[in-house]
């Protein structure tokens, strides 16, 4: 007797036989809605509303703005203003290197000599250096480099020299520390691998020691270049004709004071503005060789910052 036996390549229906399992549904994340930040944006948006507001009904002349914001007398000033923040940043820079170098030397006539810079320059407001520069004739009533220059102290300290000095010589101070910092913060191994490869102090301070160092100096280096800015306005004591001054000299012939000084603002802002973004990039160039991925420029986060707002597709919110 022969049986014939059907196999089915199917499930099997029937009594103890388990139904094949249906496919699992697709999740739909739903982003979660963040009231508060609606909330505090517009309370934000208020209070701003409201300053402006303010500040459109004050007794303020705000058409002088327009007018003298290309004044001969402001552009001047805000080259000058330019010019003696440049100069000031590369004395500051150049002598803070020296400076933090000095600083950690083995050598203690050295270490303690920039030891006692840093301690007196940063011990002693600007304002006031910059006044002991300008009257500094008192101890010095001429000034003789020898067959090189000779003259009177008075003709030599010249507004912008004394400037240059006053603000240039206490920014190393600043500078020798965030350097020095920077400095420290690359592992010791890096020197002690470049020395066994037969590389001088110096050449491994320029090759492997500065550019690991960068990452650490630039942030706070793009900060005291805008602090710089700001405090370039002090030159205003000894008769440097900066943005402030130049801003001041229309106002005692315009008659719009506060408009001149709200004038001087709209320029630091803007001048400061474009140091941040040179900073921003700077920081973002450094920031190659610790960083998987870059962080986003300000225009990626805007357009992020755009595309948050849309309604996410499907769901319910």
């Amino acid at each position: 007797m022969t049986v014939d036996i059907h196999k089915s390549d199917g499930p099997q229906d029937g009594p103890g036989v388990a139904a094949a399992p249906a496919a699992p549904e697709s999740i739909k994340a739903i982003p979660v809605r963040h009231y508060g930040r609606y909330v505090s944006a517009l309370v934000a948006i208020g209070v701003l509303v409201a300053l402006i507001y303010a500040f459109a009904q004050g007794d303020v002349n705000w058409a002088a703005l327009p007018d003298y914001f290309f004044d001969d007398q402001i552009l001047t000033g805000v080259w000058n203003t330019v010019v003696i923040t440049v100069l000031a940043m590369l004395l500051g820079v150049v002598l803070g290197i020296v400076l933090a170098v000095m600083r950690l030397s083995k050598n203690p006539v050295t270490s303690a000599i920039a030891w006692f810079y840093i301690w007196f320059f940063r011990g002693t407001p600007v304002y006031v250096q910059l006044l002991v520069w300008f009257n500094l004739g008192i101890v010095f009533e001429y000034i003789n480099l020898g067959p090189i220059y000779k003259d009177e102290w008075s003709s030599f300290m010249t507004p912008f020299l004394c400037a240059l000095l006053g603000l240039g010589l206490n920014e190393a101070a600043y500078m020798a520390e965030i350097c020095r910092a920077g400095l420290q913060s690359v592992d010791e191994g890096q020197t002690e691998a470049a020395h066994a490869l037969g590389m001088s102090h110096a050449k491994t301070l320029r090759r492997i020691v500065v550019p690991q160092a960068m990452r650490v100096i630039v942030p706070p280096t793009g900060n005291e270049v805008i602090n710089m800015l700001k405090t370039s306005s002090l030159a205003v004591a000894v008769q440097y004709t900066e943005l402030l001054r130049a801003t001041q000299n229309v106002s005692q012939t315009s008659g719009a004071t506060v408009e001149m000084l709200f004038l001087a603002a709209v320029w630091y802002m803007i001048l400061t503005s474009v140091l941040s973004i040179g900073q921003y990039y700077l920081e973002r160039y450094y920031a190659r060789g610790s960083s998987r991925s870059l962080p986003a420029t300000p225009f990626q986060r805007v357009r992020s910052n755009l595309l948050s707002f849309r309604r996410p597709k499907g769901g319910i919110a």
